[in-house]
């Protein structure tokens, strides 16, 4: 039986500095838990509330009012894990290339987690100021799709040289999407929801690109992880 003690400790995978002291992350529900261990996730610990048949999962039965304790949503899932964080491997370079420079809403990371998996990017790389990717809301947002994309955090000018990457971002008077030429060995940079790419990696662009809108009058812009799918798309149709 997990003690009071473990209880609490795990209670605090909400916060990063926890998640790196106890090397662990948290994992709610059934299908998420499960994604992670169909692709070699390590757990740690596994709870449910439910008893019986209904117990799919190799997990100790523990009362509503722990789960909830342990849980990051109003309504806790039935399913509760830790799984240990994972060794990075190194970047290699792919068909087509995302980076994410001071992304801060978890929401927004998790469903552009999401996004890479759909178009079959396996390694997506992040400034060192994006939220962290084993936030358990971002966790969640990605849906389970966060074990399947590597997500490492880097100093982005670096990687983007090292690799000889045509970095492209998106500037509200950026070429249009739908019509311009694009690079096979780009590198789709999306800025923070607020500012926007930072000038750092601004300077280093070789091309700027953006959504055009057909409303009148046009919203004042996309949210990013809703740009980020539109041009991911038509990165995927001409590349």
């Amino acid at each position: 039986m997990v003690s009071k003690n473990a209880l609490k400790q795990l209670g605090q995978l909400g916060q990063k500095k926890f998640r790196k002291e106890h090397g662990l992350f948290a994992v709610e529900g059934t299908k998420s838990i499960a994604t992670f261990l169909a692709h070699g996730f390590q757990l740690a610990h596994c709870f449910t509330v439910e008893k019986g048949s209904q117990n799919t999962l190799d997990a100790e039965i523990i009362t509503a009012n722990d789960i909830k304790k342990l849980s990051n949503l109003s309504t806790p899932a039935k399913y509760w894990a830790a799984f240990k964080l994972p060794q990075q491997n190194a970047y290699v370079a792919q068909g087509l290339n995302l980076a994410l420079d001071g992304i801060r809403d978890p929401g927004n990371l998790g469903t552009i987690i999401r996004l890479c998996d759909w178009f079959g990017i396996h390694q997506l790389i992040c400034s060192t100021d994006t939220v962290d990717c084993f936030n358990p809301k971002v966790v969640q947002a990605s849906m389970g799709s966060l074990a399947k994309v590597q997500v490492q955090y880097v100093d982005l000018i670096s990687i983007i040289k090292q690799h000889n990457l045509v970095a492209i971002g998106t500037d509200m008077q950026g070429e249009n999407i739908y019509s311009t030429t694009l690079p096979k060995n780009a590198i789709l940079v999306m800025g923070n929801e607020g500012k926007g790419i930072s000038e750092e990696v601004n300077s280093i662009l070789k091309q700027k690109i953006s959504v055009p809108s057909y409303g009148t009058p046009a919203a004042e812009s996309l949210n990013v992880a809703m740009a980020t799918g539109i041009l991911l798309s038509e990165f995927r149709r001409k590349v």
